[in-house]
């Protein structure tokens, strides 16, 4: 894969069918499905791909069951059948979880009975869940748990006033960064041409139409055209910024979009095996999830105001969650100090007024923007990481409408992502492990989820210098993911490689050593001198320090 902005002739004469802007989800997702219907496509993203909302999920493929108390059935719905589509065509990134509901009868919809009316109508409403290409994959029916059960399978739990729980089943994403890239890169293998640091400046406007727009290569530092017959913003948080600027007013919205923010935080190992919803003192939910030997606690939901470049996770927001926590079990679990990474993020919502941002709906609506005069754009707002491939195909059907072309086939839930085409992820991780004896089996099985059929690759590169073989963390990655992202997946920068194409960062600072590793590699492949390779590192180990 490689940013065809490298090459790009700006004198080129070449007309896209559509123009993506945005590298999340579901601009990945819009351009993968285009792709597959033989459009001509090109989608650019201003920084790298799935660096912000897409990133900072809490690592759930799930239906929303706290959507039930809205009676959103048919967002859950839609929601529960896109998680089955995601196991099913990225098999070793999306795995079931269990997940236990706990009940205090804290607010009407926390009571056991109401956990045991939630929990049937959401089984009658993944009735399909059973349906997986790889039948290790179904999710078995739900349950109700006593209190004693839910304590012995997870002590933890706060005993005061605990009804009982409900045992059910979501999915989590292993790696929604590397989900993402999947998406992107199956665009890629279809024919789409894709460029990150890419960041459109000016849309093209002819006879009052959108053409294109002229967009800013922020590696190589200058400006090229790009014309399409049609164009949709999937700038999700940014999307009514870049709205402003087709209006010409320099990034203005003349409709603000409204947004959430949303925090996480990885401690220590607090839970077992399970995913456990709790509901903390003021009414929220959040969620203590099992991941990589520690746990992720997330998330929140506060409107957040401003400009969306300037957002970052501040110490304050970070106590309010753990006060959350440790008031929903009614004494000290965790203090700041127990705090080993943090992680935040917006999210865009559609409504305009609701009671507040966590009962916002995580619909989300696709809108032509020729009502607004300008014909010729398309733009998409709202949805949630587990319905984007859902949300693309919705989209497709304005994009076809639009260009005139006759209504097309999906094919995006029939086919495995790139790298994961497999059909039974256990049985090839084992026989990896049988392959590459010369590996430890940490690594094998790290590499096997996150890279899947990409796993020789990567291991050839470490084959050739031995250097690139010896393992860097606790789950054995290796130097070798740094050259194979720098070579095959567009990583520009140190933070692309440890936050979004390796995990050596994302459980919080991996100690100078590494970082130096890392940086030494990256530099090697990118041709960076001193002065770039020191302020890449000084960067990286910033964004790894808690805010203060």
């Amino acid at each position: 894969m490689e940013n065809f902005l490298e090459t790009w002739d700006p004198n080129a004469a070449t007309e896209f069918d559509l123009l993506v802007i945005g590298g999340g989800i579901t601009g990945a997702a819009v351009a993968y499905d285009a792709a597959l219907r033989g459009m001509s496509v090109a989608l650019v993203e201003k920084r790298d791909f799935g660096c912000a909302t897409s990133s900072v999920t809490s690592k759930l493929i799930h239906g929303g069951f706290r959507y039930l108390a809205n009676l959103e059935l048919g967002l859950v719905r839609e929601s529960l059948r896109e998680r089955r589509t995601l196991e099913n065509i990225a098999p070793n990134f999306v795995y079931p979880m269990p997940t236990i509901l706990t009940a205090y009868g804290k607010k009407p919809t926390n009571t056991l009975h109401a956990t045991r009316v939630g929990l049937a109508l959401y089984d009658m409403l993944s009735f399909d869940k059973g349906d997986t290409w790889d039948k290790a994959k179904a999710i078995p029916k739900s349950r109700i748990l006593s209190a004693e059960e839910a304590l012995r399978l997870e002590p933890s739990i706060n005993p005061s006033g605990l009804e009982g729980a409900g045992l059910q089943y979501d999915c989590a994403s292993l790696c929604p960064e590397r989900l993402t890239l999947a998406f992107i890169r199956s665009a890629a293998a279809n024919g789409a041409r894709v460029a990150n640091y890419a960041k459109v400046e000016q849309f093209l406007q002819a006879r009052g139409r959108i053409t294109g727009v002229v967009v800013k290569d922020l590696v190589r530092g200058r400006s090229v055209e790009l014309r399409a017959k049609l164009t949709v913003n999937c700038s999700g948080p940014w999307a009514d910024l870049v709205l402003g600027i087709a209006h010409s007013r320099d990034g203005t919205p003349e409709k603000r979009l409204r947004r959430s923010e949303g925090i996480h935080v990885v401690t220590r190992k607090l839970t077992e095996k399970h995913l456990v919803a709790c509901v903390g003192p003021n009414g929220g939910h959040f969620f203590l999830v099992p991941w990589r030997g520690h746990t992720l606690i997330g998330t929140t939901d506060k409107e957040w105001f401003g400009n969306p470049d300037e957002f970052k996770v501040t110490r304050a927001a970070i106590e309010d969650l753990l006060a959350e926590v440790n008031g929903a079990f009614g004494r000290k679990v965790l203090g700041y100090e127990d705090v080993l990474h943090t992680y935040g993020g917006l999210r865009p919502l559609v409504e305009d007024q609701t009671k507040g941002v966590y009962e916002s709906s995580r619909r989300y609506e696709i809108h032509d923007n020729g009502e607004d005069g300008l014909n010729g754009l398309i733009t998409v707002e709202g949805g949630k990481y587990t319905t984007s491939r859902n949300l693309a195909e919705t989209t497709m059907k304005m994009v076809e409408a639009k260009l005139g072309r006759a209504p097309g086939t999906c094919e995006t839930a029939k086919r495995r992502l790139v790298g994961c085409e497999i059909d039974d992820v256990d049985a090839a991780i084992e026989q990896a492990k049988k392959d590459h004896p010369d590996f430890e089996a940490r690594t094998i099985e790290f590499l096997a989820r996150h890279y899947g059929t990409e796993l020789g690759r990567v291991l050839e590169l470490a084959k050739q210098d031995e250097q690139l073989a010896r393992p860097l963390d606790d789950d054995g990655e290796i130097a070798a993911q740094v050259v194979y992202a720098v070579r095959e997946e567009m990583a520009q920068t140190l933070d692309d490689i440890m936050m979004r194409r390796t995990g050596l960062g994302t459980l919080g600072f991996p100690g100078d050593d590494v970082l130096d590793t890392v940086a030494a590699v990256a530099a090697r492949e990118l041709g960076w001198d001193e002065d770039r390779k020191a302020s890449e590192r000084a960067r990286t180990r910033s964004a790894l320090t808690l805010p203060q």
